[in-house]
Formats: C-alpha cells, sequence, structure tokens
C-alpha cells in the first residue's frame, strides 16, 4: 500500500466558532484569522493505492459545490475543485477510485463528492465508478438532523448516494469491501455514528480532533453535538493512539497532515508532525506552537 496526504479546497471559519469553550485570548496563541476573526482550515483527504488492489480515498472534503452566495458565507475562496486537481497531480482520475470512505457527511467532509457548482445545473457525483462507505448510525443521522445540525448535511448528496446502488453503512470494525487491513473506530461526541478509519499504522482523527490544537484535552468546537462526551472519548483515543504507536491523521490543521502523540505530565502533544504525507518521505513542518 501506498498513502498520500491530499489537498482539498480550503475554507476560513469563525476561529471562535472553532474554538467554542476557549476565549480568544488562549486560542489566538496558536491560530491567526483575518479581519472577519476567520482562520484557515484544510480540507484533506487521504489515498491509499493497492489497498486489497483498490485504489481507495477517505474523505473529499468541501469542494466546490456551493453557489457563490454559500461559498463567501463558508470562505471557500479556491474556484476549481482542488481535490480533483490534486488527484491529477499524482495521475489519479475520478474513475480511477475504487472506494470513497467517509467519516461522516457533513459538507466539509463529503462536499468534495459532487462536481463544481453550475448556475442552473443539478449536482452530481464526481467518483461515479466508485463504492461509498458511510457509517451505519451516522446515515441516519444524516437523514434525519437535529435542528442544530441540519445546515452540515447536504440532502442531495444523500439522494445520489441513495440512486447510485454503490452505497455500503458500516457498523463493525472490518468491511468485507476493504478486509482487515482497514478497521473502524466509531465516536459520537462531535456527530452521532463518526467513523475513523485505521489504516496500518495511520488513523484518521476527523472532527473528533480537526487539528493540533484540539489535542488539548478540554477544547472542544462549537460544532460539536456532545462537548461533555468527545472530550472523554478524545481521552481514549489518545491513549489509544500511543498505546499502539499509531500516527494521527488531520483533516482540519492547514500544516500538518499527520504526527505523532505523546503525553507528559498528564498533556497530550504532537511530536514529529509533517506537512505532507506521501509514500517515501515525510516533509517536516516549522515547530508548531506549544498547547
Amino acid at each position: 500500500m501506498k498513502l498520500y496526504s491530499i489537498e482539498g479546497n480550503r475554507q476560513k471559519l469563525d476561529a471562535g466558532a472553532m474554538f467554542g469553550n476557549v476565549p480568544k485570548a488562549l486560542w489566538s496563541r496558536w491560530v491567526e484569522v483575518d479581519e472577519h476573526n476567520r482562520m484557515e482550515l484544510a480540507c484533506r483527504a487521504l489515498l491509499v493505492t493497492d489497498l486489497n488492489g483498490k485504489n481507495v480515498l477517505f474523505e473529499t472534503g468541501i469542494g466546490n459545490f456551493f453557489e457563490p452566495k454559500l461559498k463567501q458565507r463558508f470562505g471557500v475562496y479556491q474556484d476549481a475543485h482542488v481535490l480533483i486537481d490534486s488527484l491529477s497531480q499524482l495521475g489519479f482520475k475520478p474513475d480511477d477510485i475504487d472506494i470513497v470512505v467517509l467519516s461522516h457527511l457533513h459538507f466539509d467532509h463529503a462536499g468534495g463528492m459532487l462536481t463544481n457548482w453550475q448556475e442552473n445545473q443539478e449536482p452530481e457525483l464526481v467518483f461515479k465508478k466508485a463504492k461509498y462507505l458511510v457509517g451505519a448510525d451516522h446515515w441516519q443521522r444524516a437523514l434525519k438532523p437535529h435542528p442544530r445540525d441540519r445546515a452540515s448535511f447536504i440532502p442531495v448528496l444523500h439522494e445520489l448516494l441513495q440512486a447510485s446502488g454503490h452505497l455500503h453503512l458500516v457498523n463493525r470494525k472490518h468491511h468485507e469491501l476493504l478486509g482487515d487491513k482497514v478497521s473502524f473506530i466509531f465516536t459520537d461526541g462531535h456527530t452521532p455514528g463518526l467513523m475513523h478509519a485505521q489504516i496500518g499504522d495511520v488513523i484518521f482523527a476527523s472532527d473528533l480532533i480537526p487539528g493540533s490544537a484540539w489535542v488539548h484535552i478540554p477544547i472542544s468546537m462549537g460544532y460539536d453535538r456532545f462537548p461533555e462526551q468527545l472530550i472523554d472519548e478524545k481521552t481514549d483515543f489518545l491513549q489509544h493512539v500511543i498505546n499502539s504507536n499509531l500516527r494521527l491523521f488531520f483533516t482540519h490543521d492547514p500544516e500538518i497532515s499527520i504526527t505523532n502523540i505523546q503525553l507528559n505530565q498528564g498533556r497530550y502533544s504532537i511530536i514529529n508532525p509533517a506537512k505532507k504525507l506521501s509514500p517515501t518521505q515525510f516533509i517536516n513542518t516549522k515547530p508548531s506552537k506549544e498547547i
């Protein structure tokens, strides 16, 4: 297998919402914001090639499906479908992707499934030949969202997935399409049924831990459905990462795609961070700020 970190469209979101229960005096040490108090976020995917002979894409980022008004609202500032361009740079076309695994169906993780917005034209699925894996519990949440998170979902995507005949729901540690090379852990604090994939020694943090600053246990986002539960789940998750000597893959950290985790005097922190995951090397980032 070969693993690649794949850049998708980036966005800018209100930093206060991203740090929820943390005062600006603290989070401003870790991130920079623009004149609208927005911080930059990556929407990163993980490509695994030759996984049981398949090309498997974990996540698709936010994509470029929003109409201009919503694109501006959610700070999506690139005009192209960056995920597709990033895959192309590695020599892959959308039809080369055999399986797409989605940790959950919020638009910043699943929007890249859809084609570019065009006026008076309905979106289509980008990866038309792929099979799609989604957590079974989260699928039910997506179909019947709570008013608090309804805006995080893309109803037309759910319809397209159902109509494709390629949707597979996951409710256990392994799925037959991926075999025992991929295992799944589920958490509920951010959204019910959030699915974390582990591939070899790499585990997908998704929105349980969107970036390096959120490794600090008390921090949660304003977007988290059940913050206290999330904190308990995050503690168990990070301990699993350390005990199993895993590397943590970030979807949203603007600088770091993958890192090891250490526990020192009761505090978790990142070590050996890398900006890019490739099959041949790590490219180290500038030293991260202490958290």
